[in-house]
């Protein structure tokens, strides 16, 4: 064990422990598709939906693959879509279909409601097709495309939609962020700041992200394969996810039903390197050991792990330390799903996603499996969940952990939902 260290949350009052968070509704938009069906369906049967994809030309680069969202349904509630930035899209889909499963009415106007958001390119994309149309002479040169171009876009597009008056925040901190963001949420509502929290990510797919990744060479030319051993890189994808979250006692008064519950979060920084993590995982230990301390949980109590698992070769060996770290001999045992082989790296929405597939695990006892059926790399000595979806009866406590590149990392532990 190692003792957190620079961790950036505090612990809270007694009378803010006393408070319990619960989730009242999904949102999720992913390469799968447009809702938590989609989703759901694509996680449980193990189908990758990373592919060709041409949301810009990318025949000059060393890898032509990513999780690309299909086109949009029509939503004539959502205003002013077609002025609306991709990331943005993604942003208020998710937080439509959250607000229905928590049955919120909206506009949220008039009570204490927060947005918090992680996202890495905002409205990048937008601001690229700008770029362009102003260094070819004749081109229509428009300026609307840059109205989505601030990193906290999504996050305002929700709050202006929805008539969100409490705090609107957005973390920007790499891979880690939508999971900071999470936590962020948490703490709000434990703490009595909000009644309600939107909290998730949403980011787009763009040139300067996928030129950037792939002059790392730490993309795959194939759909990414976590913890595999003949894996060779990440898999870009783009989506959103919002969760709303709330105390137990204001779910009950409205007579929402919670979906399950956050018991904790922690996070540090090991700034060991720009992209590498620290190889030992001892930073990344801290946040989880953090994460377990706000839970009041030993890590044996925790039941299974959605990892960050990226599938290079750096990323997964030290999370795979990480583990050991934080898990002792137990994490050789510890069920590991990995997400992004479903759909991709959404950078700084990805920990939004991977909450989703946690709750969805939570809620129906079950555990995804990464898309192909051959096992873990026998070096790293992982419980990978291939092969079929693993049913886990009393299934009660998970864990989502989240490593961005300038050493951020968080973790978020869910339990499910018991009165």
């Amino acid at each position: 064990m190692v003792t957190p260290a620079i961790v950036s949350r505090k612990a809270p009052s007694s009378e803010a422990a006393g408070q319990r968070v619960v989730v009242t509704g999904l949102g999720v938009v992913t390469a799968a598709g447009w809702g938590v069906p989609a989703f759901r369906d694509a996680a449980r049967s193990g189908r990758t939906s990373i592919g060709a994809f041409d949301r810009f030309a990318n025949h000059a680069h060393r890898t032509h693959v990513a999780g690309q969202v299909p086109p949009a349904p029509r939503v004539p509630s959502l205003g002013g879509w077609a002025r609306l930035a991709n990331s943005d899209r993604f942003a208020l889909h998710a937080a439509l279909e959250a607000l229905g499963q928590a049955g919120l009415d909206c506009p949220l106007s008039g009570q204490p409601v927060g947005v918090f958001f992680g996202s890495s390119t905002g409205g990048l994309l937008e601001t690229e097709q700008y770029y362009d149309e102003l260094v070819h002479p004749g081109g229509p040169r428009r300026r609307t495309l840059l109205a989505s171009h601030h990193i906290s876009s999504p996050a305002e597009a929700v709050a202006r939609h929805f008539g969100v008056e409490g705090p609107v925040e957005t973390v920007s901190s790499a891979c880690a962020s939508a999971t900071l963001a999470i936590a962020q949420a948490f703490e709000a509502v434990r703490t009595g700041e909000v009644s309600i929290a939107l909290a998730g990510g949403a980011d787009c797919l763009a040139v300067t992200t996928y030129t950037g990744f792939n002059a790392l060479r730490a993309v795959d030319a194939a759909p990414c394969r976590p913890f595999r051993a003949n894996r060779e890189g990440l898999s870009l994808g783009e989506g959103g996810a919002v969760l709303v979250l709330e105390t137990a006692e204001h779910a009950a008064g409205r007579g929402a039903v919670p979906l399950v519950e956050v018991l904790g979060a922690g996070s540090s920084c090991d700034a060991t390197h720009m992209t590498a993590p620290h190889p030992d995982g001892v930073w990344a230990a801290a946040a989880v050991e953090a994460a377990l301390a706000d839970a009041n949980l030993s890590p044996e109590q925790i039941d299974y792990l959605n990892a960050h698992g990226t599938g290079t070769s750096l990323n997964d060996a030290a999370e795979r330390a990480t583990m050991s770290r934080a898990f002792g001999i137990r994490s050789a045992r510890l069920p590991v799903e990995a997400t992004k082989g479903v759909v991709g790296h959404l950078l700084g929405a990805a920990g939004a996603v991977e909450a989703v597939a946690v709750t969805l695990a939570l809620m129906d006892a079950q555990l995804h499996p990464a898309p192909g059926d051959t096992p873990a790399d026998p070096s790293l000595n992982v419980d990978l969940v291939v092969g079929g979806p693993r049913s886990v009866p009393g299934l009660r406590t998970a864990m989502s952990l989240s490593l961005g590149f300038g050493g951020a990392n968080a973790a978020v532990v869910f339990g499910r939902w018991a009165q």
